[in-house]
């Protein structure tokens, strides 16, 4: 029986998942992520009411995408067989690429990318022939302006947010609970730890569920994913998909962390009534460094890894030939219509659509030699990349 403790600002993990009677193998294991998230966010006195209130909000809006994907899967058991067959995953920093790569290959018709507005309402599973015109389309558009008001086109100059653009697939792995996104939207660096020393497999046991959901009734030649959050854990990750492929973009840390720590900033101004930049800044610093040791000592230790390695500049300058450089690499066809619509693309979304952004290492406290200090291994080995 779940309890309740006056005292708390937030209700506890078993008074939350009642609400949503999830079979029992998800609540035990989202309980485990549960748990430590709702006490970091409980120590965390810095958060004002809407920064409260939208972190409650988006664990209902976990439990809620959840609960719909298991309700499906219990409707149609059919949807448990949808095979996934080499899954690309692509990896590294934030800001080095990561999100561009990800819509360019998206905009190959062999390719699938989850979008944005099929993991916010993912049920009724979507379907092929109506993929383009769902209501739930308008809904999220919607819903996204009233989430971010005022402060959505400084969220979209530095990452674009629409109901038709590709989504990080991190937005799965937030309904498992074993995810770092709420360290995004929150200073809660309990969890963070919690998270470093979790063993993550159940996430992508729910990660296959949603790529499962998604392709049922609109599949593609390949699926193509990506966040960064899976530098930490390749291990498990290749415990679900063991014939998964992966594509690193590199790029000089040193911009990196400038641009991460400003966007987090904008993300997490809702939130809070007063940022600390210089303390964002090297939370910011070694946050991502953590992600960057772990896949680096991976890589070292499973050197046969199926791991594509690009340049930043590169990607830039020709994204046409960077992304037929990766299908050569992995035997993927590029055709004249993953051309067509890569160029397509580019020709509708120019850099700087959305204004550009301004951003420095010393508005958060940080210089050069800081970041060179801690991802010093990083640059020394990646050195003919970045």
């Amino acid at each position: 029986m779940a309890t309740t403790n006056p005292t708390r600002t937030y209700p506890d993990a078993d008074t939350l998942l009642d609400q949503y009677a999830l079979p029992d193998y998800l609540r035990q294991g989202v309980r485990k992520g549960l748990v430590p998230l709702l006490a970091a966010l409980e120590k965390e006195t810095g958060l004002n009411a809407n920064g409260r209130a939208r972190a409650l909000g988006n664990i209902h809006d976990d439990l809620r995408r959840l609960k719909a994907i298991a309700d499906d899967r219990a409707r149609f058991p059919e949807i448990a067989d949808v095979e996934i067959k080499q899954p690309m995953f692509i990896l590294g920093l934030p800001r080095c690429g990561t999100s561009l790569l990800h819509a360019l290959m998206g905009a190959d018709p062999q390719i699938r990318t989850p979008l944005m507005w099929e993991i916010a309402e993912p049920s009724p599973p979507p379907e092929a022939a109506t993929f383009e015109t769902d209501q739930r389309i308008t809904n999220f558009d919607s819903y996204m302006e009233r989430e971010f008001g005022g402060k959505l086109i400084e969220v979209m100059k530095g990452h674009p947010i629409g109901a038709l653009i590709p989504q990080e697939c991190g937005s799965f792995m937030t309904t498992s609970f074993h995810s770092s996104n709420p360290v995004m939207m929150n200073r809660i660096p309990d969890f963070y730890q919690w998270f470093l020393g979790a063993d993550v497999t159940f996430r992508y046991e729910v990660h296959k569920m949603w790529l499962q959901h998604l392709s049922w009734h609109n599949p593609r030649k390949h699926w193509v994913l990506k966040i960064q959050e899976h530098m930490y854990s390749v291990g498990a990750l290749l415990s679900v998909y063991p014939d998964a492929i992966f594509v690193q973009p590199h790029r000089d840390p040193t911009t990196v962390i400038a641009s991460i720590s400003q966007l987090i900033n904008v993300i997490r101004t809702p939130a809070y009534d007063h940022q600390d930049l210089n303390a964002l800044g090297r939370e910011m610093l070694h946050l991502w460094n953590d992600g960057q040791d772990r896949i680096m000592a991976y890589r070292k230790s499973h050197p046969d890894l199926p791991i594509y390695d690009m340049r930043y500049k590169d990607l830039v300058a020709d994204p046409v030939a960077a992304v037929r450089g990766i299908y050569e690499h992995f035997g993927w066809e590029f055709t004249p219509a993953s051309e067509l619509g890569i160029r397509t693309w580019l020709q509708e979304n120019p850099a700087g659509k959305h204004g550009e952004r301004r951003y420095a290492l010393e508005d958060f406290g940080l210089s050069e030699d800081d970041v060179r200090k801690v991802y010093g291994e990083y640059i020394q080995t990646y050195r003919d990349f970045i």
